[in-house]
Protein backbone atom coordinates (compact mmCIF):
# COMPACT_ATOMS: atom_id res chain seq x y z
CA UNK A 1 0.00 0.00 0.00
CA UNK A 2 2.79 2.71 0.66
CA UNK A 3 4.94 2.04 -1.87
CA UNK A 4 1.95 2.41 -4.26
CA UNK A 5 1.40 5.37 -3.06
CA UNK A 6 5.10 6.49 -2.94
CA UNK A 7 4.62 5.63 -6.81
CA UNK A 8 1.82 7.68 -7.62
CA UNK A 9 3.67 10.57 -5.96
CA UNK A 10 6.31 9.92 -8.15
CA UNK A 11 4.73 9.89 -10.84
CA UNK A 12 2.26 12.84 -10.03
CA UNK A 13 5.71 14.99 -9.93
CA UNK A 14 6.52 14.96 -13.40
CA UNK A 15 3.27 14.72 -14.10
CA UNK A 16 2.86 18.54 -12.83
CA UNK A 17 5.75 19.93 -14.63
CA UNK A 18 4.84 18.46 -18.37
CA UNK A 19 1.78 19.78 -17.92
CA UNK A 20 3.39 23.35 -16.69
CA UNK A 21 5.28 23.38 -19.88
CA UNK A 22 2.56 22.95 -22.16
CA UNK A 23 0.12 25.18 -20.39
CA UNK A 24 3.08 27.92 -20.45
CA UNK A 25 3.88 27.35 -24.16
CA UNK A 26 0.17 26.77 -25.53
CA UNK A 27 -0.89 30.07 -23.87
CA UNK A 28 2.31 32.02 -25.71
CA UNK A 29 1.92 30.87 -29.19
CA UNK A 30 -1.85 31.97 -29.12
CA UNK A 31 -2.37 34.92 -31.98
CA UNK A 32 -2.73 38.45 -30.51
CA UNK A 33 -1.22 41.07 -28.42
CA UNK A 34 -1.53 40.46 -24.57
CA UNK A 35 -0.93 44.18 -23.68
CA UNK A 36 -3.89 45.62 -25.90
CA UNK A 37 -6.59 45.20 -23.25
CA UNK A 38 -4.93 47.47 -20.84
CA UNK A 39 -2.84 50.33 -23.43
CA UNK A 40 -5.27 52.70 -25.12
CA UNK A 41 -5.21 52.95 -28.38
CA UNK A 42 -2.66 55.75 -29.71
CA UNK A 43 0.02 54.19 -26.78
CA UNK A 44 4.08 55.24 -27.27
CA UNK A 45 6.18 52.84 -28.14
CA UNK A 46 7.52 53.87 -24.55
CA UNK A 47 4.54 53.11 -22.64
CA UNK A 48 4.65 49.54 -24.21
CA UNK A 49 8.01 49.46 -23.50
CA UNK A 50 7.36 49.97 -19.57
CA UNK A 51 4.29 47.52 -19.88
CA UNK A 52 6.22 44.70 -21.36
CA UNK A 53 8.99 45.35 -18.59
CA UNK A 54 6.12 45.43 -15.91
CA UNK A 55 4.83 42.05 -17.03
CA UNK A 56 7.82 40.48 -18.19
CA UNK A 57 6.98 39.80 -21.75
CA UNK A 58 10.34 41.47 -22.91
CA UNK A 59 12.66 38.58 -21.39
CA UNK A 60 13.08 35.43 -23.29
CA UNK A 61 10.55 32.44 -23.08
CA UNK A 62 12.84 30.39 -21.14
CA UNK A 63 13.27 32.94 -18.65
CA UNK A 64 9.72 33.46 -18.69
CA UNK A 65 9.11 30.58 -17.72
CA UNK A 66 11.05 29.51 -14.63
CA UNK A 67 10.24 32.68 -13.17
CA UNK A 68 6.69 32.27 -13.61
CA UNK A 69 7.15 28.57 -12.41
CA UNK A 70 8.90 29.23 -9.04
CA UNK A 71 6.72 32.27 -8.59
CA UNK A 72 3.63 29.90 -9.07
CA UNK A 73 5.05 27.21 -7.11
CA UNK A 74 4.99 29.67 -4.15
CA UNK A 75 1.11 31.03 -4.93
CA UNK A 76 1.93 33.78 -6.74
CA UNK A 77 0.31 33.63 -10.52
CA UNK A 78 0.48 37.24 -10.98
CA UNK A 79 -1.88 40.09 -11.69
CA UNK A 80 -4.33 40.10 -14.45
CA UNK A 81 -3.31 42.61 -17.36
CA UNK A 82 -7.15 42.82 -17.91
CA UNK A 83 -8.31 43.88 -13.78
CA UNK A 84 -4.94 44.40 -11.95
CA UNK A 85 -6.11 42.06 -9.22
CA UNK A 86 -4.02 39.12 -7.72
CA UNK A 87 -4.38 35.95 -10.20
CA UNK A 88 -4.53 33.20 -7.62
CA UNK A 89 -7.70 35.14 -5.65
CA UNK A 90 -9.91 35.29 -9.48
CA UNK A 91 -8.87 31.73 -9.56
CA UNK A 92 -9.56 30.62 -6.23
CA UNK A 93 -12.70 32.26 -6.39
CA UNK A 94 -13.91 30.78 -9.75
CA UNK A 95 -12.22 27.25 -8.11
CA UNK A 96 -14.70 27.21 -5.72
CA UNK A 97 -17.97 27.83 -7.68
CA UNK A 98 -17.26 25.21 -9.98
CA UNK A 99 -16.07 22.35 -7.81
CA UNK A 100 -19.56 23.16 -6.01
CA UNK A 101 -21.32 22.71 -9.29
CA UNK A 102 -19.10 19.83 -10.57
CA UNK A 103 -19.70 18.03 -7.33
CA UNK A 104 -23.03 18.71 -8.12
CA UNK A 105 -23.09 17.20 -10.78
CA UNK A 106 -20.69 14.53 -10.39
CA UNK A 107 -23.48 13.29 -7.42
CA UNK A 108 -26.31 13.54 -9.59
CA UNK A 109 -24.95 11.49 -12.62
CA UNK A 110 -23.10 9.08 -10.31
CA UNK A 111 -26.37 8.18 -8.50
CA UNK A 112 -28.02 8.27 -11.70
CA UNK A 113 -26.12 6.25 -13.77
CA UNK A 114 -25.66 3.73 -11.13
CA UNK A 115 -29.12 3.02 -11.03
CA UNK A 116 -29.35 3.01 -14.83
CA UNK A 117 -25.92 0.74 -14.96
CA UNK A 118 -26.75 -1.97 -12.67
CA UNK A 119 -30.66 -2.19 -13.69
CA UNK A 120 -29.40 -2.61 -17.11
CA UNK A 121 -26.63 -5.12 -16.47
CA UNK A 122 -28.63 -7.01 -14.15
CA UNK A 123 -31.54 -7.32 -16.96
CA UNK A 124 -29.14 -7.36 -19.90
CA UNK A 125 -30.13 -7.42 -23.54
CA UNK A 126 -34.01 -6.90 -22.03
CA UNK A 127 -36.07 -4.33 -23.11
CA UNK A 128 -34.79 -2.03 -19.79
CA UNK A 129 -31.84 -2.55 -21.01
CA UNK A 130 -32.27 -1.29 -24.55
CA UNK A 131 -33.85 1.61 -22.79
CA UNK A 132 -31.24 2.19 -20.14
CA UNK A 133 -28.48 1.92 -23.12
CA UNK A 134 -30.65 4.72 -25.55
CA UNK A 135 -30.68 6.90 -22.62
CA UNK A 136 -27.16 7.01 -21.88
CA UNK A 137 -26.08 7.90 -25.43
CA UNK A 138 -28.48 10.54 -25.42
CA UNK A 139 -26.57 11.88 -22.41
CA UNK A 140 -22.90 11.46 -24.15
CA UNK A 141 -24.44 12.67 -27.32
CA UNK A 142 -26.52 15.75 -26.60
CA UNK A 143 -24.86 19.44 -26.53
CA UNK A 144 -24.19 20.61 -23.57
CA UNK A 145 -24.95 24.70 -24.78
CA UNK A 146 -28.31 23.46 -26.74
CA UNK A 147 -29.41 21.88 -23.22
CA UNK A 148 -29.23 24.45 -21.40
CA UNK A 149 -30.67 26.93 -23.55
CA UNK A 150 -33.19 24.67 -23.88
CA UNK A 151 -33.62 24.46 -19.67
CA UNK A 152 -33.76 28.18 -19.83
CA UNK A 153 -36.38 28.28 -21.83
CA UNK A 154 -38.60 25.86 -19.76
CA UNK A 155 -37.84 26.36 -16.84
CA UNK A 156 -36.88 30.47 -16.96
CA UNK A 157 -39.29 32.06 -19.29
CA UNK A 158 -42.08 29.73 -19.77
CA UNK A 159 -42.68 27.95 -16.30
CA UNK A 160 -40.49 31.16 -13.84
CA UNK A 161 -39.76 29.07 -11.35
CA UNK A 162 -36.33 29.24 -11.82
CA UNK A 163 -33.10 32.10 -12.37
CA UNK A 164 -31.81 31.94 -15.59
CA UNK A 165 -28.14 32.89 -14.46
CA UNK A 166 -26.06 34.15 -12.01
CA UNK A 167 -24.23 32.52 -8.76
CA UNK A 168 -26.62 33.84 -5.79
CA UNK A 169 -29.11 36.60 -5.32
CA UNK A 170 -28.04 40.17 -6.91
CA UNK A 171 -26.24 42.66 -4.24
CA UNK A 172 -25.35 39.27 -2.27
CA UNK A 173 -21.22 38.99 -1.96
CA UNK A 174 -20.21 35.50 -1.36
CA UNK A 175 -22.43 32.04 -1.05
CA UNK A 176 -24.61 30.49 1.57
CA UNK A 177 -25.62 26.60 1.47
CA UNK A 178 -29.74 28.18 1.72
CA UNK A 179 -32.65 27.98 -0.86
CA UNK A 180 -32.01 31.43 -2.41
CA UNK A 181 -28.21 30.21 -3.91
CA UNK A 182 -29.04 26.84 -4.54
CA UNK A 183 -31.71 27.26 -6.82
CA UNK A 184 -29.06 29.16 -8.88
CA UNK A 185 -27.18 25.59 -9.20
CA UNK A 186 -30.07 23.51 -10.50
CA UNK A 187 -30.35 24.46 -13.79
CA UNK A 188 -26.62 24.20 -14.82
CA UNK A 189 -26.20 21.26 -12.44
CA UNK A 190 -28.24 19.09 -14.45
CA UNK A 191 -27.12 20.42 -17.51
CA UNK A 192 -23.49 18.96 -16.60
CA UNK A 193 -25.20 16.29 -15.38
CA UNK A 194 -26.18 14.70 -18.40
CA UNK A 195 -22.62 13.43 -19.54
CA UNK A 196 -21.52 11.82 -16.63
CA UNK A 197 -25.05 10.15 -16.17
CA UNK A 198 -24.40 8.81 -19.66
CA UNK A 199 -20.96 7.42 -18.93
CA UNK A 200 -21.15 6.38 -15.79
CA UNK A 201 -24.25 4.02 -16.52
CA UNK A 202 -22.38 2.67 -19.84
CA UNK A 203 -19.44 1.76 -17.44
CA UNK A 204 -21.15 0.19 -15.07
CA UNK A 205 -23.64 -1.97 -17.26
CA UNK A 206 -20.43 -3.01 -18.68
CA UNK A 207 -18.89 -3.88 -15.46
CA UNK A 208 -22.11 -5.51 -14.06
CA UNK A 209 -22.79 -7.65 -17.03
CA UNK A 210 -19.23 -8.57 -16.99
CA UNK A 211 -19.23 -9.76 -13.16
CA UNK A 212 -22.45 -11.52 -13.57
CA UNK A 213 -20.98 -14.10 -16.21
CA UNK A 214 -18.30 -15.08 -14.07
CA UNK A 215 -17.48 -18.69 -12.38
CA UNK A 216 -17.68 -16.79 -8.80
CA UNK A 217 -21.08 -15.41 -9.05
CA UNK A 218 -22.61 -19.18 -10.26
CA UNK A 219 -20.48 -20.20 -7.51
CA UNK A 220 -22.14 -17.68 -4.88
CA UNK A 221 -25.87 -18.86 -6.13
CA UNK A 222 -24.67 -23.00 -5.86
CA UNK A 223 -23.91 -22.07 -2.15
CA UNK A 224 -27.21 -20.59 -1.71
CA UNK A 225 -26.66 -17.21 -1.22
CA UNK A 226 -30.01 -14.52 -1.67
CA UNK A 227 -29.72 -12.54 -4.76
CA UNK A 228 -29.27 -9.65 -2.21
CA UNK A 229 -26.33 -11.16 -1.42
CA UNK A 230 -25.00 -11.44 -4.72
CA UNK A 231 -26.03 -8.14 -5.32
CA UNK A 232 -23.49 -6.83 -2.74
CA UNK A 233 -20.59 -8.87 -4.56
CA UNK A 234 -21.06 -7.26 -7.46
CA UNK A 235 -21.68 -3.91 -6.33
CA UNK A 236 -17.95 -4.23 -4.31
CA UNK A 237 -16.48 -5.44 -7.65
CA UNK A 238 -17.85 -2.82 -10.01
CA UNK A 239 -17.39 0.16 -7.52
CA UNK A 240 -13.74 0.22 -7.67
CA UNK A 241 -14.23 1.25 -11.78
CA UNK A 242 -17.28 3.27 -11.28
CA UNK A 243 -15.22 5.76 -8.54
CA UNK A 244 -12.75 5.96 -11.43
CA UNK A 245 -14.78 7.27 -13.79
CA UNK A 246 -16.33 9.34 -11.10
CA UNK A 247 -13.59 11.14 -10.21
CA UNK A 248 -12.44 11.58 -13.60
CA UNK A 249 -15.76 13.70 -14.34
CA UNK A 250 -15.24 15.32 -11.58
CA UNK A 251 -12.06 16.53 -13.11
CA UNK A 252 -13.27 16.72 -16.47
CA UNK A 253 -16.38 18.94 -15.51
CA UNK A 254 -13.66 21.46 -13.34
CA UNK A 255 -11.90 22.52 -16.79
CA UNK A 256 -14.45 21.57 -19.50
CA UNK A 257 -18.13 23.55 -18.51
CA UNK A 258 -16.87 26.97 -20.65
CA UNK A 259 -19.84 26.74 -22.58
CA UNK A 260 -22.68 25.62 -19.79
CA UNK A 261 -21.12 28.18 -17.40
CA UNK A 262 -21.27 30.57 -19.96
CA UNK A 263 -24.62 30.14 -20.59
CA UNK A 264 -26.08 30.57 -17.16
CA UNK A 265 -23.26 33.14 -15.87
CA UNK A 266 -22.15 30.79 -13.18
CA UNK A 267 -18.97 33.10 -11.62
CA UNK A 268 -16.58 29.55 -11.95
CA UNK A 269 -13.03 28.60 -14.09
CA UNK A 270 -15.05 28.04 -17.13
CA UNK A 271 -16.66 31.56 -17.01
CA UNK A 272 -12.76 33.14 -16.09
CA UNK A 273 -11.25 31.13 -18.70
CA UNK A 274 -14.07 32.58 -21.37
CA UNK A 275 -13.08 35.88 -20.36
CA UNK A 276 -9.39 35.38 -20.00
CA UNK A 277 -9.61 34.27 -23.91
CA UNK A 278 -11.25 37.24 -25.06
CA UNK A 279 -9.41 40.28 -23.34
CA UNK A 280 -6.15 37.99 -24.07
CA UNK A 281 -5.04 37.82 -20.39
CA UNK A 282 -2.12 35.67 -20.01
CA UNK A 283 -1.55 35.63 -16.99
CA UNK A 284 -5.23 34.84 -15.55
CA UNK A 285 -5.08 32.25 -18.91
CA UNK A 286 -2.04 30.50 -17.65
CA UNK A 287 -3.03 30.79 -13.80
CA UNK A 288 -6.28 29.54 -14.74
CA UNK A 289 -5.06 26.68 -16.47
CA UNK A 290 -2.68 25.53 -14.15
CA UNK A 291 -4.54 25.19 -10.80
CA UNK A 292 -6.73 22.65 -13.12
CA UNK A 293 -3.92 21.15 -14.32
CA UNK A 294 -3.05 20.70 -10.81
CA UNK A 295 -6.25 19.79 -9.54
CA UNK A 296 -7.13 16.64 -12.21
CA UNK A 297 -3.78 15.47 -10.96
CA UNK A 298 -4.09 16.01 -7.79
CA UNK A 299 -7.39 14.12 -8.43
CA UNK A 300 -6.13 11.33 -10.37
CA UNK A 301 -3.43 10.35 -7.54
CA UNK A 302 -6.79 10.34 -4.71
CA UNK A 303 -8.65 8.12 -6.98
CA UNK A 304 -5.59 5.75 -7.31
CA UNK A 305 -5.47 5.70 -3.51
CA UNK A 306 -9.36 5.19 -2.74
CA UNK A 307 -9.18 2.46 -5.55
CA UNK A 308 -6.23 1.01 -4.11
CA UNK A 309 -7.93 1.19 -0.66
CA UNK A 310 -11.00 -0.95 -1.85
CA UNK A 311 -9.84 -3.18 -4.34
CA UNK A 312 -7.56 -5.89 -2.64
CA UNK A 313 -6.06 -7.05 -6.03
CA UNK A 314 -4.36 -3.53 -6.78
CA UNK A 315 -3.30 -3.81 -2.65
CA UNK A 316 -1.38 -7.06 -3.92
CA UNK A 317 0.24 -6.38 -7.21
Amino acid sequence: MLSTLFYRVLLAIPTMLGVAVICFLLVQIAPGDPLVSVMPPDASESLRHSLMQAYGFDKPLPVQFLLWLWRALQGDLGLSVATGRPVISEVMTAVSYSLRLALLATSIGFLLGSLFGFVAGYFRNSAIDRIASVLSVFGVSVPHYWLGMLLVIVFCVKLAVLPATGGGPIGEPGWAWDWAHLQFMVLPAITLSVIPTGIIARTVRSQVADILSQEFIIGLRARGLSEFGVFLHVMKNAAPTALAVMGLQVGYLMGGSILVETVFSWPGTGLLLNTAIFQRDLPLLQGTIWVLALFFVLLNLLVDILQTALDPRIKRS
